[in-house]
C-alpha cells in the first residue's frame, strides 16, 4: 500500500512539469465542440476557413472566433496563399496533453490490476473457508 502511495505522489509531482507547457489552455480550447470537430477536420490536412466553416451553422465572423482562440493556444497556423488562408494543425503542442493522459491511463491501470488481485484473493481465501 505504501508502494502505491509513493507512486501516486511521482506520478502527481511529474505531471505537475506538464503545466508549465501550455497543458491548461489545450484542455480548455478542447472543451468545446466546435473546436475538437475543427481540429479533426485540420488532422486530414490544410483547409481555408470557408471550407472549414463550411458544416457549421454560423456565421463567418464567429467560426474565425474560434479560430483565433485555436490560433492563440499555438494549436493551428495558417500560410498565406494569394488572398487566402489555409490553416494547419500543430501536432507536437498535442504531445504534453498526450503524454499527461497517458501517465494518468498507466497509474490507473496499475490501480485497477492491483484492485483485481485484491478481488482474487479474497475470492480464493473465501472459497476455501467454505
Amino acid at each position: 500500500m505504501r508502494l502505491h502511495f509513493y507512486f501516486f505522489c511521482f506520478i502527481v509531482n511529474h505531471m505537475v512539469n506538464y503545466y508549465k507547457s501550455n497543458l491548461d489552455q489545450v484542455f480548455s480550447v478542447l472543451s468545446d465542440p466546435t473546436r475538437r470537430a475543427i481540429i479533426e477536420e485540420l488532422s486530414k490536412g490544410e483547409k481555408t476557413v470557408k471550407k472549414l466553416a463550411e458544416p457549421f451553422d454560423m456565421s463567418l465572423p464567429a467560426f474565425s472566433k474560434h479560430m483565433k482562440v485555436l490560433e492563440n493556444a499555438g494549436l493551428v497556423s495558417y500560410r498565406k496563399a494569394g488572398r487566402y488562408k489555409y490553416y494547419y494543425l500543430h501536432q507536437e503542442e498535442f504531445y504534453d496533453a498526450a503524454r499527461w493522459l497517458n501517465d494518468l491511463k498507466s497509474f490507473w491501470e496499475s490501480q485497477l490490476s492491483s484492485l483485481e488481485r485484491y478481488l482474487l484473493n479474497n475470492e480464493e481465501e473465501g472459497g476455501n473457508k467454505k
